[in-house]
């Protein structure tokens, strides 16, 4: 039974908040003159990060957008009224300005500012800096050799901490440094001094990371602490409050300013171990730190009550062993020892989570995290339920929850006030990027913001239609179905079946460029949400385990079939891609069957074994196979698209990232592509330089165009007989293309 919404406290609603000339009414969506383009990534802007002001009248927040040169992207601190009079305006003058956070007494903003060079062209480390509300310009807060961030205020409003990875060490060889520059006298008489080695001793079982790249076993993140300045003229001296071999994360204060409380692990190599999350604590003041308690399980999201006895968290369990484990929501006293309680253990859906597309920001975001009400009597979260994000309260001690905003959409991130008199969600739809929004007690939303109006307003973008059937086995398989701008069901169109990775992961009802682009482009896309997705509940996501890729391939080609009973699919031109575990069930596919015209697989993993021996991280094993390759091999085999090579007749391309250490590109589509090579069936390998394994969410905005365009254009030349002679060898030797 779903309870009625009745918030605790009024919930102040806000008006509309853009500049006068952008007020009049978009155009309805008949006058809306084209379709979406590829390139129009180059003109998104992203909304990121709210946080609403401590009296609920503005919100800051961080808005990202792609670079001058189309090579990055920039992110600022902007700021919206809630009274409507004003559009929202920019805070900050920097190109890499995120994570704003408001002082208690509201008189100061601080944040992060990071990606300025120094004079040799090498981008400077992030720093905390600080912004007056009074006025005048933001002024640089720390000046550490490693950087700094995560600021957050003491209740007090008089010290900020945050975190960095600076050692002692460092500062003193930073000193060292800028005396030495000041004298060529000294340089020239210490030459080795100068020498720092750049080589890789490694002797941990996890000694690289996706987008981190290699890492550094002897430096960790340790919690930082400033005094606030009256003026940008005060100087202060940040002080390190921790130190140790263990890295720590997530500060938050006492609220008598005494404590910081903090995660960590301490484990000595944690790839051995099943996760575990200390809580620990230190005088705000200096001293030793103490440990509070240890939750078996890995945690995250970490507030206090208002009353500070309990702690509220999103974590997972670790026992039994599985492939998938629900996120919850859990509360435990702060106290010694304390034990944890789940509030969500019969509530089946995702807490602290959120169905995904490919444009949430690229750059400044990562700030959502849990509220208490100020009686601590409700939790404000997200949870990920059958494909929409809606923002929910949650008893603190029953765990009864109710939603609070309802509809087919995701809240992406959002914001309470202390007195829970304010809400801002930041929401997206298929056909919104995402913008701010307030709140009302009945669960209505006020625009906020509307950063994309101007080129909104000129695209033709249709919801998707949202599909929903029984698989073989009396599962029900959710699944949306984006047609082109202009659709006429009584013509037939060419089908794409894009995958989502993960595998556990879900698509919904959130924008997706890739799928707009391709429907603008003439194609039907169909996606779909198999067994192993999230949103469905523990025993839906965790069925998979010990069986991937398998009947989730089964529920993907039934739902071909429901939509090719519609009519308007030409079932001589259907296609597939997918990436990362798409990529995987792409592979899978095309080597069960040739139904498909032409494939593209994306930061796949061909070779199950090859990749545990290569990927930056090999925690999955014990979750996703019970043995390792050297233990049983044949299992990995069996479930390894390369022991099918010879099976494939389907055109495939391979769309992989140089830097990925997620999905390594020589444990992947480089193994195919070379097998396929050998075996002259038609094939072609893109490869992006500098690409992690996030190409197609955070990847350089020139890179994830051609991404989109090389996808594309191999379906286009496989299915329309469009013709890109880019992909042949050479066009008159070019393998003849399969019977159909």
């Amino acid at each position: 039974m779903r309870m009625k919404l009745c918030l605790p406290v009024a919930v102040i609603s806000l008006v509309i908040v853009v500049p006068l000339e952008a007020q009049n009414p978009a155009p309805p969506v008949a006058s809306r003159t084209r379709a979406i383009t590829d390139k129009d990534l180059f003109d998104f802007i992203w909304v990121a990060n709210p946080q609403l002001s401590p009296d609920g009248t503005r919100v800051a927040f961080t808005r990202a957008n792609v670079d001058e040169k189309r090579t990055g992207y920039e992110t600022s601190i902007w700021m919206a009224t809630t009274s409507g009079s004003q559009p929202p305006v920019r805070m900050t003058n920097a190109k890499h300005d995120a994570q704003p956070r408001w002082s208690p007494d509201g008189k100061h903003i601080t944040f992060v500012r990071g990606g300025d060079k120094d004079e040799t062209g090498k981008s400077k480390p992030p720093q905390i800096a600080m912004l007056s509300l009074a006025g005048g310009e933001a002024w640089i807060l720390t000046d550490l050799p490693k950087g700094a961030s995560g600021p957050i205020w003491s209740p007090d409003s008089k010290r900020i901490a945050f975190l960095s990875s600076t050692t002692l060490e460092d500062i003193e060889k930073s000193r060292r440094n800028k005396d030495s520059a000041k004298s060529k006298e000294t340089k020239q008489l210490e030459p080795e001094s100068e020498h720092e080695s750049d080589v890789h001793v490694i002797s941990r079982a996890v000694y690289r990371s996706n987008e981190a790249g290699y890492l550094d076993p002897k430096r960790h993140g340790h919690i930082w602490m400033i005094n606030v300045p009256a003026t940008s003229d005060e100087l202060t001296k940040p002080v390190q409050l921790t130190s140790g071999d263990f890295e720590e994360r997530e500060i938050v204060w006492s609220h008598d300013n005494s404590r910081i409380y903090f995660l960590t692990e301490h484990i000595d190599e944690p790839y051995y171990e099943l996760a575990t999350t200390d809580i620990y604590s230190v005088p705000s003041a200096g001293g030793n730190s103490e440990k509070l308690a240890t939750v078996p399980m890995g945690i995250y999201h970490l507030v206090l009550s208002p009353d500070g006895r309990k702690f509220a968290f999103h974590g997972s369990v670790t026992l039994p062993v599985r492939s998938y484990s629900q996120p919850d929501l859990w509360v435990m006293d702060a106290a010694p020892k304390a034990q944890p309680k789940n509030l969500t253990a019969d509530y089946d859906f995702d807490m602290g989570s959120s169905v995904g597309g490919d444009n949430t920001a690229p750059r400044g975001g990562n700030g959502r995290t849990i509220y208490w009400s100020p009686d601590g009597h409700w939790l404000f979260d997200c949870v990920e339920k059958q494909g929409r994000t809606p923002l929910v309260r949650v008893d603190s001690q029953s765990g009864a929850v109710s939603e609070i905003t309802p509809g087919d959409q995701a809240v992406l991130d959002f914001s309470v006030t202390p007195n829970g008199r304010t809400v801002v969600v930041l929401v997206s739809t298929p056909v919104a990027i995402g913008d701010l929004f307030s709140v009302g007690a009945d669960g209505a939303q006020t625009r906020v913001t509307d950063l994309n109006r101007n080129l909104w307003s000129q695209l033709n973008l249709t919801p998707p239609e949202e599909l929903s059937y029984t698989s073989f086995d009396g599962k029900r398989i959710q699944g949306w179905i984006q047609k082109p701008p202009d659709f006429d069901p009584k013509k037939k169109y060419p089908l794409i079946l894009n995958i989502h990775g993960g595998p556990h992961a879900a698509y919904g009802w959130v924008f997706d460029h890739e799928f707009q682009w391709m429907a603008a482009k003439g194609y039907v896309v169909l996606y779909l949400n198999p067994r192993g997705s999230t949103s469905y509940g523990q025993d839906f996501g965790n069925i998979i385990q010990y069986h991937y890729p398998g009947d989730d391939y089964r529920d993907l080609m039934i739902g071909v079939d429901e939509l090719l009973k519609r009519g308007y699919i030409d079932p001589k031109k259907l296609a597939v891609t997918g990436g990362s575990g798409g990529g995987v069930l792409t592979d899978w596919t095309i080597t069960h069957t040739d139904r498909f015209a032409a494939a593209v697989s994306q930061r796949d993993i061909s070779n199950w074994a090859s990749w545990w021996y290569t990927a930056d991280f090999t925690l999955f094993q014990p979750h996703w196979f019970q043995a390792p390759p050297f233990e049983d091999p044949q299992d990995y085999a069996n479930r390894s698209a390369i022991t099918f090579v010879k099976n494939i007749h389907t055109p495939v391309m391979f769309v992989l990232g140089e830097s990925d250490y997620r999905t390594p590109q020589d444990s992947g589509g480089e193994q195919l592509f070379r097998a396929l090579k050998f075996l002259k069936r038609p094939t072609a390998m893109v490869v992006f330089p500098r690409e992690t394994h996030e190409l197609s969410r955070s990847g350089e905005p020139w890179h994830r165009i051609e991404r989109l365009d090389h996808i594309v254009d191999w379906f286009d030349k496989w299915i329309m007989d469009i013709a890109h002679p880019e992909y042949d060898v050479r066009p008159q030797k070019q393998a003849p293309k399969p019977a159909l």
